[in-house]
């Protein structure tokens, strides 16, 4: 018992951003409709690549056509990429039973199947199935089909060396769990999952820099990677842009661009990108585009319209993920847009609604479970730094008047923003200078203000060369105990440590 409550609480918060990403990146686009196929036993076919094109489109009947019946590696591989996609994409719970069910069946069925595909198959199929255990709330079945996917996967890459799918695959485990924040690190030892992010960037690389099946799919990891953790936003921005011009028609592709978009601060592009989506009952519904809109409307100060896409959002959704975060961004709309009843009804539901797993909803959870009330000048700032409105952003900024009566969350929250919307409009020294004062200030104070002026002040050293007065700074970023961010703050501070070496 005590053994399963810490996998559980392990996978749960540390793992899950991870399985969420190997999902997004399973779902990503193949190379092969122009990679010409080398040797049918380790390849595609031609339709089951137009196939899978097609569940990359998020488009499942045109897949199931192309795909049709069939009980080779190829057929059941495709089969399966498009059945965890529209469970994990709809997060509904009604199709989880019979989804893991089939994995079953298809991992049955590939037993007695050998080859590079075959046994590639095999452990992606299983990696899926982790993925929806552990999203459904099975961590401890998850945890072990992780592991077995991950034993899998490196006996497919010792057998064939060549093959690069599994150094795709492998090097993405390879990296996630390398890069898991300590905390977290016993209970993979403990599995038997040892994690290196040099090995697994390895892996990536020489996965995206070759022709395979799944090419394109290890440089489009490789560049989000890039971008979330080392600071490579423009190579990832381009790779998608690219992408979406070649396939406008592409779904996911549509969701990527706006997500890319929306992480670079360009609200703009971003609903441009949002409004032109396609549509068509052809298409999988994908929720989640409601709720990035949501986002990208409230950082315009669009409260009514963005309280329509939380509201459609919701709808639609199915899952327990990211219902806190919707709450609170529909209670933000409702309170900054002066309707403070519906206000009020939004934030009772913050506490009744999913689960507090992923940052955002633990964000949400934090704010609900706070008596202190956020700041409406320091919020809308918040907003507008978020949306790329950096210089509005500072005139709301100096509107703002601190006393001693002032809360300390609001002095330090007040210090950050001027100084995070500084940075962002290249005054580096100006921001410099506020990043230390929030520090300062802050204390031992359970917020993230402190942690991430620290990261950020790593960042703008090792911009200049300061290695030492670098490493200080994520090192002092990693010393921060539990704050709403600690997860990704650590992951990223750790990697930069790593990267100073």
């Amino acid at each position: 018992m005590q053994f399963s409550t810490a996998v559980r609480r392990g996978f749960r918060r540390g793992a899950l951003r991870a399985c969420w990403l190997v999902v997004l990146c399973a779902a990503s686009l193949c190379e092969t409709l122009c990679v010409p196929l080398r040797e049918s036993v380790s390849e595609l076919t031609e339709r089951q690549t137009r196939a899978y094109a097609e569940v990359l489109n998020m488009r499942p009947a045109a897949a199931r056509t192309l795909l049709g019946a069939g009980t080779d590696a190829g057929t059941l591989l495709v089969q399966d990429c498009l059945s965890i996609t529209e469970l994990l994409v709809s997060q509904d719970a009604a199709r989880f039973e019979s989804t893991v069910e089939a994995q079953d069946q298809r991992l049955a069925a590939l037993e007695n199947q050998t080859g590079p595909l075959a046994e590639y198959a095999a452990a992606e199929i299983r990696l899926h199935q982790a993925a929806a255990q552990v999203v459904f709330g099975q961590e401890v079945r998850g945890a072990w089909s992780l592991r077995q996917s991950y034993g899998a996967m490196q006996r497919v890459t010792e057998r064939y060396p060549n093959y690069l799918p599994a150094r795709k695959t492998l090097g993405m485990l390879q990296f996630f769990i390398g890069s898991l924040p300590e905390g977290y690190r016993w209970f993979l030892r403990l599995l038997g999952l040892p994690g290196s992010v040099n090995t697994g960037l390895a892996n990536l690389r020489r996965a995206a820099s070759q022709p395979n099946d799944f090419q394109l799919e290890a440089r489009l990891v490789l560049a989000l990677l890039e971008e979330t953790y080392y600071k490579k936003p423009a190579a990832a921005l381009a790779l998608v842009e690219r992408l979406h011009r070649e396939q406008p028609e592409n779904q996911l592709l549509v969701f990527l661009l706006i997500s890319q978009l929306k992480k670079q601060h360009r609200t703009d592009e971003a609903l441009a990108a949002y409004r032109a989506r396609p549509t068509s009952p052809a298409y999988l519904p994908l929720p989640h585009l409601h709720h990035l809109a949501a986002d990208l409307l409230l950082y315009q100060g669009q409260y009514p319209a963005s309280r329509r896409e939380n509201e459609l959002f919701l709808q639609h959704y199915r899952g327990r993920h990211y219902l806190k975060d919707a709450y609170f961004k529909l209670y933000l709309a409702c309170w900054l847009g002066g309707d403070v009843p519906a206000a009020g009804r939004y934030r009772a539901r913050i506490g009744m609604a999913g689960r507090a797993v992923l940052e955002e909803d633990n964000y949400a959870q934090r704010f609900f479970d706070d008596p202190q009330p956020l700041d409406a000048t320091l919020t809308r700032a918040r907003l507008q730094i978020d949306g790329g409105y950096y210089r509005p952003a500072l005139a709301t900024l100096a509107t703002f008047r601190a006393s001693t009566a002032t809360p300390l969350r609001n002095q330090l929250e007040h210090l950050y923003r001027r100084a995070r919307a500084l940075q962002l409009l290249g005054q580096p020294d100006s921001a410099r200078v506020l990043y230390a004062q929030t520090i300062a200030r802050a204390g031992l104070a359970p917020y993230y203000y402190a942690p991430q002026s620290a990261l950020q002040l790593g960042y703008l050293y090792q911009l200049e060369g300061e290695k030492n007065t670098a490493k200080a700074y994520f090192q002092k970023a990693l010393s921060y105990p539990k704050h709403e961010y600690k997860n990704s703050t650590d992951t990223k501070a750790k990697l930069a440590l790593a990267e100073l070496k």
